[in-house]
């Protein structure tokens, strides 16, 4: 049984004891209204962090509703009326190493849990192809050094829906292809943000930052700017689409031929011929 299944009772108890009625959770790839909890996950990365989020959720409840009882248990035994003499000991070694190595305990698991998540973030696997995005004041940047290197910039279309989300240019990739992102800036600090993705990366002038994702369902995902980098720090919009491997093959061509580039199949083509006429040459020789 998974731990986000274990956890669930956690979220429906909150939602009645707050007294919400909307959805628990929000729909794929953008928040939602009365959203308590994480959006649906859409990358392996993100399921392993709600996983995670979840087991994490029980070890909180748990300790709260220990010390609570130890709280209770304390003012209904130990108050003035039902204990009126006091006992005149000030120190219980049982005691004393029981609250010492019990949370030590718990932090042991949640590093044993943690760490191999943060490593599996942190590597990136062999990718089938890299987008470079760079932060401007205040927009985005997108470039495909894998697809004839055409860029684009990414504006907010200030009265699409969802509202303060949709770019004019969305970053286009194909379903379950792994997709490496080197991220930068070109003047202030930003920080390229998709909460669906469990992706979250700041962008540093200077320097270029590398994580990576895979997503896995078909649909619009959401993200915005998640470093304070000016005025219109909440004006620059991320919008990633994902599509089929064909649709995507179409509109790299569009892009390319927008760009002045051949088809990918010419490329390939010509790469192609290339390489059989240096096997010839060789072979002549």
């Amino acid at each position: 049984m998974s731990l986000t299944r274990i956890a669930t009772p956690f979220y429906t108890a909150m939602l009645l004891l707050l007294g919400f009625t909307g959805a628990a959770h929000a729909q794929s790839g953008q928040p939602a209204d009365w959203q308590l909890g994480f959006q649906e996950a859409a990358t392996p990365v993100m399921e392993r962090i709600t996983s995670f989020h979840d087991f994490i959720l029980i070890i909180i409840t748990a300790v709260t509703v220990f010390v609570l009882a130890l709280l209770l248990w304390v003012m209904l035994r130990y108050n003035a009326r039902a204990n009126p003499t006091p006992k005149t000991f000030s120190h219980n070694t049982l005691i004393e190493i029981i609250w010492t190595a019990g949370p030590i305990l718990i932090l042991v698991v949640i590093g044993v849990i943690s760490l191999p998540l943060l490593w599996y973030e942190e590597q990136t696997p062999p990718a089938d192809f890299t987008i470079k995005v760079t932060g401007y004041q205040w927009y985005w940047g997108y470039e495909y050094p894998d697809h004839g290197s055409f860029t684009f910039d990414s504006y907010l279309v200030a009265d699409a829906e969802p509202r303060l989300l949709v770019t004019d240019n969305n970053v286009v990739v194909p379903v379950n292809a792994t997709v490496r992102v080197l991220i930068t800036a070109a003047d202030v600090l930003h920080a390229w943000a998709i909460p669906a993705f469990g992706l979250k990366m700041d962008a540093v002038p200077g320097r270029i930052n590398e994580t990576w994702f895979q997503a896995t369902e078909i649909g619009m995902y959401y993200g915005q700017c998640s470093e304070l980098c000016g005025i219109d720090h909440a004006f620059m919009p991320i919008s990633v689409q994902v599509v089929s491997q064909e649709q995507f093959d179409a509109w790299v061509n569009t892009r390319r031929g927008s760009a002045g580039l051949p088809p990918m199949e010419s490329e390939i083509r010509q790469v192609a011929d290339a390489t059989s006429n240096q096997v010839a040459d060789a072979a002549g020789r």
